[in-house]
């Protein structure tokens, strides 16, 4: 019997090899939980063990679970990011601070400790500075408004307008990860400027309204 090419078999032996070859490409790995292993969205929890200070991915149910109890060993991260817009700093109240670059996180612990945090291509460099005087100033009003441990203050005075926002802690460490990865050189280059202006830019369109202060 002779074979015969007909252009509609071809046409649907291609479509058939173009389906397997997707299915044979790698899947992008499945997050899980990393207390129960469930399967993950992409809008899932972050937890912060509150011993280690490491942020775990978690399921609503071990959210729920692990974080319903006063004292216990993970607090939820908050996903809301807020403007500050009447807040800013003196440059004489930030050189006090002697931060090495224009852009740093301010959190307070459960005891009511104050820590500057700034991205580096080392990662996330604490100050390692007395900050306690910041606790009767502005800033420690902020401090006192958000959640502590798990929301920062995030100042950004590398741009011409100065940009203040109370950000949850992964957002923080999301930009700690951008420098370390994205820095090039002593001055870091084009590509890690750019993408800390395309965080900021991200973050500001997430932002929703401005927090409330009261001053001491």
């Amino acid at each position: 019997m002779a074979l015969r090419y007909d252009p509609e078999d071809a046409a649907n032996a291609g479509e058939a090899l173009s389906a397997l070859r997707r299915f044979a490409r790698p899947q992008a790995k499945l997050e899980r939980c990393e207390l129960c292993s469930a399967p993950l969205n992409q809008s899932h929890q972050h937890l912060l063990d509150r011993k280690t200070r490491q942020i775990a991915c978690a399921c609503d149910g071990c959210t729920i679970l692990f974080c319903g109890q006063e004292g216990g060993k993970f607090l939820r991260i908050p996903r809301r990011i807020r403007r500050l817009e009447d807040f800013s700093l003196s440059d004489l109240e930030w050189e006090a601070m002697m931060l090495p670059i224009n852009l740093a996180f301010f959190l307070r612990d459960a005891n009511g400790r104050i820590s500057a945090l700034y991205p580096s291509p080392a990662g996330a460099i604490d100050s390692q500075i007395d900050l306690s005087t910041l606790d009767h100033g502005s800033l420690g009003d902020v401090l006192r408004a958000i959640e502590p441990e798990v929301e920062a203050v995030l100042i950004n005075r590398i741009c011409e307008v100065h940009a203040t926002f109370v950000i949850p802690l992964d957002e923080c460490y999301r930009l700690v990860g951008i420098v370390k990865t994205k820095w090039r050189g002593l001055s870091g280059g084009s590509e890690v400027w750019t993408a800390i202006q395309g965080f900021f830019q991200d973050v500001d369109a997430r932002a929703s309204g401005a927090l409330q202060v009261h001053h001491a």
